[in-house]
């Protein structure tokens, strides 16, 4: 579904998932469903994440993008956003998400910037504004994630000492 883009992530990022032999891009992607949607990260920190996604493909029976592939958008933004906020040792789990559809989309791409409402050490929550080609907002959504915490595999933390 088009072209493949390259997420970019600020430095202090890449820094911290070093050595982990995590691949990012992957790890911060937006999974199977997303990639059949044709979703893009375009841009990702805890600070603000950039998606996009083409109407094309994911419409409704009246030919409007779908609320659902709003939501899609919305919550794999701020997912990312969480993730990053939490850092290698925390998972983000999504715990609750509200849409608010303010207009149709016909046609190209809508752009979603997700950025934070509340970072703490047990929740983030995202407030995600999608709009068109044209700059009108389409969507608001806010997404609040819980962080978990998980265990680095052996041979990241061997690697991570060495």
């Amino acid at each position: 579904m088009g072209e493949q883009t390259t997420t970019t992530f600020p430095q202090e990022i890449i820094d911290q998932y070093e050595g982990l032999g995590l691949d990012l891009p992957a790890l911060f992607s937006a999974g199977h469903l997303g990639e059949r949607m044709g979703l893009r990260i375009v841009e990702a920190a805890p600070e603000r994440v950039v998606g996009t996604l083409p109407v094309e493909g994911n419409t409704q029976p009246y030919g409007l993008l779908h609320g659902g592939a709003s939501a899609v958008l919305a919550e794999t933004l701020g997912s990312v956003g969480s993730m990053l906020h939490g850092g290698p040792h925390k998972i983000a789990v999504g715990v609750d998400l509200n849409c608010t559809h303010h207009r149709a989309a016909r046609s190209g791409l809508v752009t979603g910037v997700a950025t934070p409402v509340h970072r703490g050490r047990s929740t983030a929550t995202y407030e995600i504004v999608i709009s068109d080609e044209e700059g009108r907002r389409v969507c608001t959504a806010r997404l609040t994630c819980l962080l978990r915490e998980v265990e680095v595999p052996a041979a990241a933390n061997a690697s991570a000492a060495g």
